[in-house]
């Protein structure tokens, strides 16, 4: 009879300290873009963790994380509004829709005002914005004029809950939709 591997044991603890969480933040920092809700709310975690392990004062570490991230913050380690005009790039390149993009930076932890301006700065960019990743999305998933075969009437309504979903509005979902071919897609972005 086989032997049954013993399950990996769990890391002990640790306790937290101002030296932890800096060290801990500036490693997350090295590995990830964060904004500083997203930093403050993993410090707090870990806090947490340590609170319910070894009894620490969260009224304590809560000032210690403050203090943190108004340095990192000054230091120009942690900036919200960079964070956020690189994400909407980011989730812009992916098939996202502006609408969900500002959804998934408020979970990140960026200020209203910072996703405004980073929305606005992008449009002004790219004006066709939504078009352009809906653009993307179908291409991606093969919808629409990248579709291999002839699909049923409601493989296509499926195509454009799936549009919706994404967070694209009916008008633009149904214009990536309706184009003849990829290349007429990608002409929309052209047209002025």
């Amino acid at each position: 009879m086989k032997k049954r591997p013993e399950p990996p044991r769990k890391k002990p603890v640790k306790k937290v300290s101002p030296g932890y969480l800096e060290r801990s933040a500036l490693y997350y920092l090295e590995r990830y873009a964060s904004s500083s809700g997203n930093l403050r709310r993993r410090l707090l975690m870990k806090s947490k963790r340590s609170a319910d392990a070894h009894g620490t004062d969260m009224d304590q570490a809560i000032a210690w994380i403050d203090a943190l991230i108004e340095k990192l913050l000054l230091l120009g380690v942690l900036d919200d509004a960079k964070f956020a005009a690189m994400k909407v790039a980011s989730l812009h390149r992916q098939g996202k829709a502006q609408r969900i993009i500002a959804q998934t930076l408020a979970v990140k932890g960026v200020g209203r005002g910072d996703i405004e301006k980073a929305l606005s700065d992008f449009t002004v960019e790219q004006p066709d914005g939504d078009l352009a990743a809906a653009i993307a999305y179908a291409r991606k998933r093969k919808f629409g004029p990248w579709r291999i075969k002839a699909v049923a009437p409601e493989k296509g309504q499926k195509e454009l809950a799936s549009l919706a979903r994404r967070g694209f509005s009916l008008e633009v979902a149904r214009t990536v939709l309706a184009a003849a071919t990829p290349t007429a897609a990608e002409a929309l972005l052209r047209q002025d």
